[in-house]
């Protein structure tokens, strides 16, 4: 069985524990877009996906068939 070398403080140990109560997931707003989008994920606008701000993947120009 694990047993700790040395006591772990409450503070640290309170400290190591917050990142697990984030209720609703957190959102940016695109500089460039102007569109709400999960921090640190790639995100669709209009076709193209843009990451931090950037296109990633272009989006396919449609031909116009008369």
């Amino acid at each position: 069985m694990a047993h700790p070398k040395s006591r772990v403080s409450k503070s640290r140990k309170n400290k190591r524990r917050t990142h697990h109560k984030a209720v609703i997931p957190q959102l940016a707003i695109c500089k460039t877009t102007g569109e709400p989008h999960l921090m640190h994920r790639a995100y669709w606008h209009e076709g193209s996906m843009f990451y931090k701000g950037k296109v990633v993947i272009q989006a396919k120009e449609v031909e116009e068939v008369e």
